[in-house]
């Protein structure tokens, strides 16, 4: 059973995380993006993303009343699309989580104008990024009571601007009001949308909140109304102070704004108020994702690592630290152009979204009877036209912006970056894929090992620890590989041993049973011990039934692969009799960038796996250029077992 996640989260903290999330750079910064194309209709762009955005809200609500889970969009995708789509969307999501917060992060750190170097503005950068995760990683009490602090200034901030801003707009400033195409409306809305995106945020913490079915939907809609009318309203107030043929010209209208409502000290206490809300934002999805690994790793999609929680504070903390170091290298990437990554940031999103909707129709086809505590309306019409909207902004943008085409083309790419880490993560976790990989590789080995003599070092070392002990005894090759230490193995049990050799993969059983047949074709005097060569689609779950004793047991590169590690040993510990010698060896950090298994990890975690299951073990580990080595000599005791 994985480890529970503590639920501590009302109503109140995840509205203000659901605030935090929806709530993007643009209500702050956009308006002078949008200006240009459209003029005062950006009042009637935001007033149709509003009305869109509660729709999106009550999509994520009915999924979210589904399935409680906290890997949100990609439990969703689980049930509607399957494993491969759905880890897509949940790569998709990953990435648009993390750009999402790095661009929050910017606008954050510009919006102090404290005219800091490209320098100095990425060292903040880091420093926040630290604090954010520092507070996800301390625990969820620590981070509610931030949450909901945050959200106070969320919507205090806009309150300040509305109030005294609304008696004082120029209303002059709106005539004419079509100063602009109305078609102009859907390029504004391609560079508003970002000011709604992060529905999925609030679904991801589905484990950690009470009542989720019904909280996290409410939550949703709530959050978005409440934007959609600080939005309008600030909006208004904008245009109404400032013309926008003047926002153009200007990074951040709401800062003079600002000073013109409140004075030079009031403009300096708005600005502190605007970075708190950009901060409250980053948190609340600095504070979610997370979970969205956790999620992937308890389902075999991401490295196992990250399933864990931390033993006091109960949160995901490896893939809390995870997440640290990819957002300062999004940081180091992306300082230079906050409209760049922007533009990154929203094909993601609407690729996000739109299978969102689409899974919404699906499992009202799949799951009829599923309970549903929260149901979207108009599914039919609404969700058409919400797929539409996505299509018709992005295609706006293209025919409109210059380099939009190549953008787009990086945001799909990246997207697409998912498909080879998706079966490299099968590779590792997927027996299936696993034995269909050792298959078609079986050949190449075999060709490989007999022109370079790769491995026979390994052998060497295998052989000399077992040493003359094994001379007319039993041996288990768990996992023969094309046979290269089967042979050396037949040879050293001598003719009254005997060799059982297994594998999961029959090209490899193939090629070890035809090469003992040259072997003993080409010996006049078969002085070698008898070979059982059994092949085992079973391996990776099990020692097979028919081999029920074994004086010493070697394995090279196969327990990785075992889907339970505990089981094996328990199984390869019940065949063997005291001070029968194990010796185990793994290749590890292949290239030095692909992570390990979570038993490989270190050396510690190794040996008490081991002596848990009853072998006294010695870890040696020997570096490579392309991967390490790791070797594990054992010998099984009973009783207590002692340390080597």
């Amino acid at each position: 059973m994985p480890e529970e996640l503590k639920r501590v989260f009302g109503y109140w903290t995840i509205l203000a995380l659901s605030i935090g999330a929806i709530l993007g750079t643009t209500l702050f910064f956009g308006t002078p993006i949008v200006a240009k194309y459209s003029g005062n209709l950006v009042i009637v762009a935001w007033i149709i993303l509003s009305v869109l955005a509660v729709y999106i809200a009550a999509v994520f609500g009915e999924l979210s009343s589904m399935f409680p889970k906290a890997g949100g969009a990609y439990e969703f995708s689980k049930q509607a699309y399957g494993k491969f789509i759905s880890f897509i969307v949940a790569w998709t999501a990953w990435l648009f989580g993390s750009i999402s917060t790095v661009v929050i992060l910017i606008a954050a750190v510009n919006s102090l104008n404290l005219g800091l170097t490209d320098f100095q503005s990425f060292l903040l950068g880091i420093g926040l990024i630290i604090l954010l995760n520092v507070i996800a990683y301390v625990g969820v009490e620590a981070s509610s009571f931030i949450l909901l602090l945050l959200g106070v200034i969320m919507v205090g901030v806009p309150l300040l601007i509305i109030v005294k801003g609304l008696p004082i707009i120029n209303l002059a400033n709106f005539q004419p009001f079509l100063t602009h195409k109305v078609s102009s409306i859907f390029i504004t809305l391609f560079f508003m949308a970002e000011a709604y995106f992060g529905w999925e945020a609030a679904t991801y913490l589905a484990e950690e909140t009470k009542n989720p079915t019904k909280i996290i939907p409410k939550a949703l809609i709530h959050a978005s109304l409440l934007i959609g009318i600080l939005g309008l309203f600030v909006i208004i107030v904008t245009l109404g102070i400032i013309p926008w043929h003047q926002l153009s010209n200007l990074n951040a209208p709401i800062n003079e704004i600002a000073g013109i409502l409140y004075g030079e000290f009031g403009k300096m206490i708005i600005m502190g108020g605007i970075f708190l809300a950009l901060m409250g934002t980053a948190a609340a999805t600095v504070l979610s994702t997370p979970r969205l690994l956790l999620a992937l790793a308890r389902d075999k999609l991401f490295m196992g690592q990250f399933k864990e929680l931390h033993s006091k504070f109960k949160t995901p903390a490896n893939a809390i630290l995870f997440q640290t170091t990819v957002l300062v290298f999004l940081l180091l990437l992306g300082l230079a152009n906050y409209v760049v990554l922007l533009e990154l940031l929203i094909p993601m999103g609407a690729v996000l979204y739109i299978s969102m909707i689409v899974a919404v129709i699906l499992l009202r086809k799949k799951m009829p009877e599923k309970e549903r505590p929260f149901k979207l309306p108009f599914i039919k019409l609404g969700s058409a036209i919400a797929i539409l909207f996505f299509i018709t902004i992005i295609i706006a943008w293209l025919f409109t912006s210059s380099g939009a085409s190549l953008t787009f083309q990086t945001s799909l790419s990246l997207i697409a970056l998912g498909i080879p880490l998706y079966f490299l993560v099968e590779l590792y976790y997927d027996p299936k894929m696993i034995t269909q990989v050792n298959d078609i590789a079986a050949y190449v080995t075999f060709f490989f090992q007999k022109i370079t003599r790769n491995g026979a070092s390994t052998r060497k070392k295998i052989l000399e620890f077992l040493g003359e002990d094994i001379k007319g005894k039993t041996v288990l090759e768990y996992g023969c590989g094309v046979g290269s230490l089967t042979l050396k193995l037949v040879e050293a049990v001598g003719s009254k041993g005997t060799v059982y050799a297994t594998h999961f993969s029959k090209n490899n059983i193939k090629i070890t049973s035809k090469r003992l047949e040259v072997k003993q074709w080409q010996t006049e005097s078969w002085n070698y011990g008898k070979a059982h060569m059994i092949y085992d689609p079973e391996q990776m779950h099990r020692v097979h039934p028919d081999i029920g004793y074994a004086d010493a047991v070697v394995s090279i590169g196969i327990l990785s692969y075992v889907q339970d590690i505990r089981k094996v040993l328990k199984e390869l510990y019940a065949i063997m009799p005291v001070g029968g010698k194990l010796i185990i060896v793994e290749h590890t950090n292949f290239f030095h960038l692909i992570p390990n298994v979570e038993w490989l990890t270190k050396d510690k975690s190794i040996e008490e796996l081991f002596r848990s299951a009853g072998f006294a073990v010695k870890v040696r580990k020997e570096k490579g250029i392309l991967w390490n080595t790791v070797f594990v000599y054992g010998i099984k005791f009973t009783g207590e077992t002692p340390y080597i």
